[in-house]
């Protein structure tokens, strides 16, 4: 796919992009260069082969998904300015809130 001049100046206003006249030929022959590697890799016949992310098979460690420390919420909130809200940890759906001025109308 061979670019010009005009498409390059195109993609620069789209980008808004300040590129000097001077380097727009340059650009346009280093465009058409990438497009044409584009065009090659598109030309090589995939079928068959998975997708991977990495060319080495490692898989990354996994961890147990648990609080490992907490339980001060108290102090925490002991801290908020303006006082806070803090209902029964023991209930579900409740726990420690920090109490802030109205910011939409």
């Amino acid at each position: 796919m061979a670019i010009d001049v005009d498409t390059v100046t195109k993609i620069a206003r789209l980008a808004r992009l300040n590129v000097p006249e001077g380097d727009k030929l340059r650009l346009a022959s280093e465009l058409s260069g990438i497009f044409g590697w584009i065009e090659q890799l598109n030309a090589v016949d995939t079928t068959g082969i998975d997708p991977l992310s990495s060319v080495s098979a490692v898989l990354l460690p996994f961890r147990d998904d648990k609080v490992t420390d907490g339980g001060i919420a108290e102090r925490i909130l002991a801290n908020a300015p303006g006082g806070a809200v803090y209902l029964d940890p023991d209930a579900p759906g409740t726990g420690g809130f920090f109490t802030v001025p109205k910011v939409v109308e």
